[in-house]
C-alpha cells in the first residue's frame, strides 16, 4: 500500500540492474519516487522513467555530490507533492525493506521533535567478501537517540527545508553535518530497531576498501573544519584518532629509531595492543571481531591520508573531486 506524505528520492549513476531492483522496492509504496541520475550512460534514465519515477536529470556542468543530488530530488518532490510530510532518501544501489515507510512514517508521525529517523541498512552479500562484511558490521547501529543517520534515512520536509537541506559541496560525510545543523535547531535522530535498506556495496578488492576509507578521513576533517568546536566537536575524536594512529605513531617510532636506535621499536608494539583490545570489546563471532580489530588499525592510515588531502587542498584554495570507490 502506498504510504501517503512520503515521498521517496533515490539517486544513482550507472546503477544498472541494482538500480532496477531498487526502483521495484519502491514500487507502490509511496506517494511519489523521484530518481536523480548523475551522468548515467547505461540507459538508467529510461528505466526509471518506464518504472514510474519522475527523472530529474543532474546539470553536470557543475561538479557533481551526492549532497547536490539529494537537493535536486528533494525541490522536485517538493514541487510535485508539496503536502508530503516526510522525503525519504535511498542510494540507487539499495532496496527498501517492504515495512519501513510504514514504520518510520508512523514514528515521525508520534514523535514531532524528531527530523530524522534511519533504521539497519544490511550489506546484500557479506559473505563474498571480507569488504562486504566489514560494511555489514559498520552499519550495525544500536537503536535510540543519535548523533547522525547515513545516506539511507526519512527526513521530516519541513525541519530539512528549515535547515537549507544538505551542504552541496561536500564530497563526503554530508550525511552526519546536516544532522548537526539539525540538532543545532533543536531537531532529534533516531536509529529504529527496524530493517530499512539492503545494499549492494559489491567491494571485492583491497583497493576499493582503501578508498572508501580515505574517503572517510577526508570526511572527518572537513566535518571537524566546519563543527569541530565546542559543544559540538565534531568529528574531532574520530579525526584525532587517524592522524594518531596513521601519522603521529609512526612518525614518533621513525624519530626514536633516529635517536636511540632499534630499542624505541617497541612503540610498533602499540598496533597489536590496540588490535587486541578491539576484538576484546567487539561483538559477533571471533572471525568478525579479528577482522574488525584488524582493518580499523590499518583503515587509520588510508583515513589519515584523506584528512592530509583535505588539508592540502584547502590550504591550495583548489576545488575537491569525488573520491569514487566503485
Amino acid at each position: 500500500m502506498s504510504q501517503a506524505g512520503v515521498v521517496v528520492v533515490a539517486i544513482g549513476r550507472n546503477e544498472g540492474e541494482r538500480l532496477r531492483r531498487c526502483l521495484a522496492s519502491l514500487a507502490g509504496q509511496a506517494e511519489l519516487v523521484v530518481y536523480v541520475d548523475s551522468g548515467s550512460t547505461d540507459g538508467s534514465r529510461e528505466l526509471a522513467a518506464s518504472m514510474g519515477a519522475e527523472v530529474v536529470a543532474l546539470d553536470m556542468s557543475v561538479p557533481f555530490t551526492a549532497a547536490r543530488a539529494r537537493n535536486a530530488g528533494f525541490q522536485r518532490g517538493r514541487e510535485l507533492a508539496p503536502s508530503a510530510a516526510c522525503v525519504q532518501f535511498i542510494d540507487g544501489d539499495c532496496e527498501l525493506r517492504s515495512q519501513w515507510l510504514a514504520t518510520a512514517a508512523a514514528f515521525m508521525a508520534a514523535h514531532a521533535e524528531v527530523a530524522a529517523v534511519c533504521g539497519r541498512r544490511r550489506e546484500r552479500h557479506p559473505e563474498r567478501s571480507v569488504y562486504n562484511l566489514l560494511c555489514d558490521v559498520e552499519w550495525a547501529v544500536p537503536p535510540g537517540p543519535a548523533r547522525s543517520c547515513g545516506g539511507d534515512a526519512m527526513f521530516r520536509s519541513a525541519a530539512l527545508a528549515d535547515v537549507g537541506g544538505y551542504n552541496p559541496g561536500m564530497i563526503a560525510g554530508e550525511e552526519p553535518e546536516l544532522c548537526v545543523r539539525l540538532r543545532q535547531r533543536g531537531w532529534g535522530v533516531q536509529v529504529l530497531a527496524v530493517e530499512m535498506t539492503l545494499h549492494d556495496a559489491n567491494m571485492l578488492r583491497f583497493s576499493q576498501w582503501w578508498i572508501r576509507s580515505v574517503r572517510s578521513g577526508y570526511a572527518y576533517a572537513e566535518g571537524a573544519a566546519l563543527h569541530g568546536g565546542p559543544p559540538e566537536r565534531h568529528n574531532v575524536r574520530e579525526l584525532m584518532r587517524c592522524v594518531g594512529w596513521g601519522l603521529v605513531l609512526p612518525l614518533l617510532t621513525l624519530l626514536g629509531l633516529a635517536l636511540w636506535g632499534p630499542s624505541a621499536a617497541w612503540l610498533l608494539a602499540l598496533y597489536p595492543a590496540q588490535a587486541l583490545r578491539l576484538f576484546i570489546q567487539g561483538n559477533g563471532t571471533w572471525r568478525t571481531r579479528l577482522l574488525r580489530a584488524t582493518f580499523l588499525g590499518i583503515g587509520k592510515f588510508a583515513e589519515v591520508t584523506g584528512a592530509l588531502r583535505y588539508w592540502r587542498l584547502r590550504l591550495l584554495k583548489r576545488r575537491a573531486t569525488l573520491i569514487e570507490y566503485k
